[in-house]
């Protein structure tokens, strides 16, 4: 690939994928090539180094014995952490938002470390478990349109001063705190409880990751008559049954 191409780094498939998540990837890739970007994709396995040269990571969900996997290894493998360090977009979903948080609890029912990247504590919820469409208003300094998604999680997330709510919930638990928060985010790093996969329902979120790695301000405009199609019916959906 070109020295140039935009580098979009999936992490831990073999861990990390079990809801549909790598959709995210192949979204990010489509939008990014539909503006005339190089695109190079790295499929990063958990028996793997995770290069610090990737401008995009993203790491999907999992069951929790492979969520202690992938926090273990990314812990001594220390890549993810460098990367974050030297400015690089990291996108991340459930199991994900809780590996880049200070601590969550295993499958073990032990306190795990994380990466420290996100300013979170994940706890295991006492109540029935979070499982449903969400709709949520995205922080408005992000200048994106409300956030639709399916949530599937026992944890309960809780949000330190480090970091902003990357939503708050109109329908659905998010967080599961009852404060009505969704994920969290930091300058580049950024976590959710949504799937769906997130970046299909929401394609300018896809856009804003694009944007910031870019830093530009606006991307050429795309169709998107398939995206707007798919994020009315699941918006009119989560609706019904709110």
């Amino acid at each position: 690939m070109s020295a140039s191409a935009l580098r979009v780094a999936w992490v831990y498939p073999d861990l990390l994928s079990t809801y549909g998540d790598q959709g995210n990837v192949l979204v990010l890739e489509r939008r990014a090539r539909q503006r005339g970007l190089s695109v190079e994709r790295l499929d990063i396995r958990s028996d793997q180094p995770v290069p610090t040269s990737a401008d995009i990571y993203l790491v999907g969900g999992g069951e929790d014995r492979p969520q202690r996997l992938a926090a273990e290894r990314l812990r001594r493998d220390g890549g993810l952490q460098r990367a974050a360090a030297n400015g690089a977009i990291i996108f991340s979903v459930c199991a994900g938002y809780q590996i880049l948080g200070r601590e969550f609890v295993n499958d073990l029912g032990q306190r795990e470390p994380g990466l420290g990247l996100l300013d979170v504590v994940s706890v295991r919820g006492e109540g029935e478990r979070c499982v449903g469409d969400v709709l949520a208003d995205i922080d408005p300094s992000l200048g994106l349109p409300e956030l639709t998604g399916f949530e599937n999680h026992q944890g309960v997330t809780h949000l330190g001063p480090g970091v902003r709510p990357f939503a708050h919930v109109r329908t659905g638990r998010g967080n599961g705190t009852g404060d009505g928060t969704e994920g969290a985010w930091r300058e580049t790093v950024f976590g959710t409880y949504m799937h769906g996969p997130v970046l299909a329902r929401n394609p300018k979120i896809a856009d804003l990751l694009l944007r910031l790695t870019l830093d530009v301000s606006a991307l050429t405009p795309i169709d998107e008559r398939w995206y707007e199609a798919l994020r009315a019916e699941r918006i009119a959906a989560a609706t019904q049954t709110a």
